[in-house]
């Protein structure tokens, strides 16, 4: 058994990111061969120090994680990048190198995606069987997952409470997914809008993206593990799924490791930005569970529809989204309709003197000038052509490198 910790004791911390081919910009499936150049044979996890690294459900796409839970954000956006730099260099000769953003903009999943093919491909074959993994909500997604810790269901329920609450709020600032198969899709986060429907064919496992009204291990076994476990029941016959793992949705309690693991964070273009963005994110889930703007039986009354609605016209519209119910906005101590980055400028003044100093100005970047979204399109100028993409995100490619946000 894994050992618990307290609210906020620990972190863990996931960013996922597309290998490409440096002459073609196309995504390149050899996550295999780059675990094989740093391992010396095939395998599917390296513990890299503080940081691993992993294979997902495709071949294109490899996780960087903390190595564990780490109790320290400060110095952790210069691991993730000192990492970032190694891999770029152990696929230099493989004339590769990695990308940031949670989609890649010119991926056709049809003819491009292919699955992992080496350990636990036993489980991608099954899911690719039951949904069709060939999709861009499957095979085209980046994201941060940000873990975080509660040691028992008086912890948990707080926990649950809050982050379940601000879920609506974070496409209004981690989106980073404008276009898709060359073309600008109208949503800002594009990612979220597959991720809703991705698993259709089974509803029980994304739900309504937003979580249900529950704070009890015992309550969320009977209203979503259970559900779960008898919507797989035909698919599963050999019983290699886990109902951990099969739980889509946009925040899921990871009760094997008592943690709450929040995925709708979409990645950005460089470490500094995720961790200032997962700082800023912390910081006010403490405000909420300390009741700094309502009680916790305000935040346990919204349900999911409500929050969902909320969410939905937030990754249609990102920072732009308009809030117009003051009931939620109340939550967060606001009483005036205001957009999802007047809430985000809001949230960050209260709790602006808890985040660490290193990560102020990339907060205050994205929040001046912009989701990552945004100020793509800002720099594309309407011009859709494979050249111009291409150009725009090579810049974002030395943003990695370099570990700086971009400025159109």
């Amino acid at each position: 058994m894994a050992r618990k910790y307290h609210l906020f004791e620990v972190y863990g911390i996931e960013l996922e990111y597309m290998l490409v081919h440096k002459n073609t910009f196309k995504v390149a499936p050899q996550v295999d061969e780059l675990l094989t150049k740093k391992a010396g044979k095939i395998t599917s996890d390296i513990d890299n120090g503080d940081i691993a690294w992993s294979n997902e459900l495709v071949a294109h796409v490899v996780e960087l994680k903390t190595n564990g839970p780490t109790a320290n954000l400060h110095d952790l956006a210069s691991k993730f990048h000192a990492n970032v730099l190694e891999i770029d260099e152990l696929l230099s000769n493989l004339q590769l190198k990695l990308l940031g953003t949670a989609a890649h903009p010119l991926m056709h999943p049809n003819l491009d995606t292919q699955l992992w093919k080496h350990s636990y491909s036993e489980v991608y074959t099954l899911y690719n069987t039951i949904f069709n993994c060939k999709g861009h909500g499957w095979s085209n997604v980046q994201s941060t997952h940000l873990n975080l810790p509660f040691y028992d269901d008086k912890e948990f329920e707080k926990l649950h409470a809050a982050i379940r609450i601000i879920l609506p709020l974070l496409p209004g600032i981690c989106a980073s997914s404008p276009i898709l198969e060359g073309e600008i899709t109208g949503f800002k986060d594009t990612r979220l809008e597959f991720y809703k429907t991705n698993q259709k064919e089974i509803p029980s496992l994304t739900g309504m993206v937003i979580p249900e009204r529950v704070f009890s291990k015992l309550d969320y076994h009977a209203s979503i593990f259970e559900p779960i476990k008898r919507a797989m029941r035909p698919y599963d016959t050999h019983k290699i799924l886990d109902h951990h793992f099969l739980n889509s949705r946009g925040a899921i309690a990871r009760f094997d490791r008592n943690a709450v693991e929040i995925r709708l964070m979409d990645i950005q273009e460089c470490p500094k930005a995720d961790i200032a963005l997962c700082a800023l994110v912390i910081e006010v889930l403490k405000a909420i569970i300390n009741k700094e703007f309502c009680t916790l039986q305000a935040q346990k009354l919204w349900t999911k529809q409500e929050l969902f609605l909320i969410l939905d016209d937030s990754i249609k519209n990102g920072e732009n989204s308009i809030i117009e119910k003051i009931p939620y906005l109340k939550l967060f101590g606001l009483n005036k309709i205001s957009t999802t980055n007047e809430v985000w400028k809001h949230l960050y003044k209260r709790v602006k003197t808890q985040i660490d100093k290193n990560h102020h100005k990339s907060i205050e970047l994205i929040l001046e000038e912009g989701t990552l979204s945004s100020r793509l399109l800002k720099a594309l100028e309407n011009n859709t052509s494979e050249a111009k993409i291409i150009e725009v995100y090579q810049q974002l490619q030395n943003c990695l490198t370099n570990n700086k946000l971009f400025q159109p």
